[in-house]
């Protein structure tokens, strides 16, 4: 047995039940096999077995009053994975699906991401089984309140900064970090995030999105081509769908649909800028539904289906695909579809969200995959930079941080096919993204000792 294949194995015997956390494992751990000849020195150390091994887990109860007045119980969680590189960073995510297993599958693969910025960030990741859909304002403040109550003894500008994910969006931010300030007595940097009023950064709304389109532009050109003149299938309708959206117009494309828990929209003519700001309303601030797009544009709508489920039944033409909801959305039966439907590149904007199954087809199909961990890091990498201007005392201009936003993709893209290259999977990015982010992490815990 190699000791990939142990270090796997020995997930799989300590970490039953936890089904996200091992498929993410076995996805990064078998791409890293290419390392072991040339790295012995991690072998000896263990690294293999020490990186899956999180610094700690933390579960915690969060009680909470509603508007009923009835006492609500939550779980909370925090996993702080790995801090060789700088201090933990990664978002939370309030949802009812939340569990350990996807704290830490997200967790994990946030190391290997937030190496790929260059930017000095560890990885974590936490949320808690709370749905704030649905819920009045005062439920959600006294929700985030109650769970920060916990989480600020585990966290810190030089510790952990947490960020938000789904169903953490500006609201959820302000409630937390209006909570922690209250608690510790400090102005801080300890959450991204955060609203341009009190030390938020410009550009990180747009900047998953938007990276995750810079990041199929620079798959693009390795080709000769470009976003202009594509068609873009987008699943989702939160903040990421809604700015890759934004950046595909801006660079030329025609999206043709988006998603959410009801269902899925296709408009074949292209949703415009018209129909982007429509979008915007009626999600962030009206908190509708996308069928009420298709009533409104009188476009087909297919309920309680996935953008990629209706794709394959109606055999939709597409260039470009961005999955942008969450993880495991797309599997081999769709894939497969997508690529002959026409589909020849792929961005995902969410975290793990083709399976095992559907990575293999891509691969093997000779499509241009850019892994999760690679095309939708622009996220934490303004997020890091929001930390970098909170700790400087001043603010970028919206240009600036486009301009370091565009670069730092331009370098993760470098980085992945570089590392592809070097180790011979030319053009995998999936191989060379893991491999480009782990060694940077794995030398660093090497320096560090047996700790």
């Amino acid at each position: 047995m190699s000791i990939i294949q142990d270090v796997i194995a020995s997930a799989q015997e300590k970490d039953i039940g936890q089904p996200e956390f091992l498929q993410a494992v076995q996805e990064v751990l078998t791409s890293l096999e290419p390392t072991v000849q040339k790295h012995p020195d991690f072998v000896k150390a263990k690294i293999y077995h020490r990186i899956i091994v999180p610094d700690r887990a933390i579960l915690f109860r969060v009680p909470w009053v509603d508007d009923q007045g009835e006492v609500q119980i939550n779980r909370g969680f925090r996993v702080q994975f790995n801090n060789a590189i700088g201090p933990y960073k990664g978002g939370l995510r309030f949802h009812p699906s939340v569990n350990i297993s996807i704290i830490k599958f997200l967790g994990f693969e946030q190391i290997f991401k937030n190496s790929l910025t260059t930017l000095p960030m560890g990885g974590a990741k936490g949320g808690s089984d709370f749905d704030p859909k649905g819920k009045s304002d005062g439920e959600v403040m006294r929700f985030c309140q109650a769970f920060m109550r916990e989480l600020y003894r585990h966290i810190g500008p030089d510790t952990d900064v947490p960020a938000g994910d789904i169903g953490v969006g500006a609201r959820e931010i302000g409630y937390l970090y209006g909570y922690y300030m209250r608690i510790v007595n400090r102005n801080e940097s300890v959450l991204t995030g955060k609203g341009l009023e009190y030390g938020g950064s410009l550009v990180r709304p747009e900047a998953t999105g938007y990276g995750a389109v810079y990041f199929a532009a620079e798959m693009l050109a390795t080709r000769k081509q470009e976003i202009s003149g594509k068609v873009a299938a987008i699943s989702g309708s939160g903040n990421v769908a809604q700015y890759t959206i934004e950046k595909l117009l801006q660079m030329g494309a025609r999206p043709i649909t988006l998603s959410d828990s009801n269902g899925t929209i296709v408009d074949e003519a292209g949703i415009d800028r018209e129909k982007f700001e429509y979008i915007l309303d009626l999600k962030n601030y009206r908190r509708g539904r996308m069928s009420e797009y298709a009533e409104k544009y009188k476009v087909p709508f297919y309920a309680n289906q996935c953008v990629w489920d209706v794709i394959r039944e109606q055999n939709l033409k597409i260039d470009l695909a961005f999955p942008s909801a969450h993880e495991n959305e797309i599997n081999g039966e769709n894939a497969r579809a997508m690529v002959k439907n026409g589909c020849f590149c792929v961005s995902e904007g969410a975290n793990m969200p083709s399976n095992l199954d559907a990575v293999h087809e891509f691969l093997s199909s000779g499509v241009l995959y850019g892994p999760g961990k690679a095309a939708n890091a622009g996220g934490v990498a303004v997020s890091g930079l929001e930390m970098s201007q909170n700790a400087m005392r001043l603010s970028w201009s919206r240009e600036e941080v486009d301009q370091r936003l565009q670069r730092i993709m331009h370098n993760i893209h470098q980085s992945a096919l570089e590392a592809s290259e070097a180790y011979g999977c030319k053009g995998n990015y999936v191989v060379g993204a893991n491999i480009a982010g782990f060694t940077k992490v794995a030398k660093s815990m090497l320096a560090y000792g047996i700790v």
